[in-house]
């Protein structure tokens, strides 16, 4: 039962947090998908999680009413962890002042420090991303397709293909193989780091410990660092 609560409690915070995308993208566009690429994207991670279609089409209603709810502000953190990691947090909140002091008492705690925006984002790169099952296309066919539609690289795996471009082409990359393959299993902005910093265990612990409070927070939608893991170390905290 208390396994069920804690998957039950995970679920609802998932949910919050897409419900709140839906909200930003409707009010950043127009409420039909069709017309509005941000809020495609955010109906297709509601899927993602099982999301219920009612539940979707109410948040979408929801926001694009004359009361419209709770009114969100995109924020983005940037700072250092252990180590030095670089770490990128990205928000949606109703109270920008309570997210800044509650991801900057996170970074304290965890021996990190929070700096200003740009200290850290020039050692990612801003790309889109999206990714489809290896059944829909074979390789070559796939490579081929996302060139023709603009995009900067495909990585193909047993299971995947992970197609990336640069920001700009994103939406156009996006529909173009969305015409072709159908709708992408994910699709969307990501930053990707440059490069990374090796940890040890100790090191590895910490940062998981601020990269865990960070991801539970609920205004927090998205965070990046850019650590890396040998495989060994990777399996035994991953145990």
């Amino acid at each position: 039962m208390h396994r069920k609560g804690a998957q039950d409690a995970k679920r609802a915070k998932q949910f919050a947090k897409i419900i709140r995308e839906l909200t930003v993208a409707t009010r950043a566009g127009l409420p039909d998908p069709s017309s509005n690429p941000r809020l495609r994207a955010a109906i297709v991670a509601a899927r993602d999680v099982n999301m219920p279609k009612d539940t979707i089409d109410r948040a979408i209603k929801k926001a694009s009413g004359a009361a419209g709810g709770e009114d969100y502000i995109e924020v983005r953190y940037e700072g250092y962890g252990p180590a030095g990691v670089a770490v990128i947090v990205e928000g949606l909140t109703d109270n920008r002042n309570r997210t800044a002091s509650d991801v900057r008492a996170a970074f304290s705690k965890y021996g990190g420090s929070l700096g200003e925006t740009n200290s850290v984002s020039f050692m990612f790169r801003r790309l889109g991303v999206l990714t489809y099952p290896h059944a829909v296309a074979s390789d070559d066919d796939m490579l081929e397709a996302a060139i023709e539609a603009g995009a900067e690289n495909v990585v193909s795996s047993e299971t995947t293909h992970e197609i990336t471009c640069e920001v700009e082409a994103f939406f156009t990359v996006r529909d173009s193989l969305e015409t072709r393959f159908g709708e992408p299993e994910s699709a969307k902005l990501d930053w990707r780091p440059e490069n990374t910093i090796s940890l040890d265990e100790e090191k590895a612990r910490t940062l998981f410990k601020l990269l865990d409070v960070l991801e539970d927070h609920d205004d927090v939608q998205n965070v990046y660092a850019n650590f890396d893991l040998s495989d060994e170390l990777a399996e035994k905290l991953s145990a």
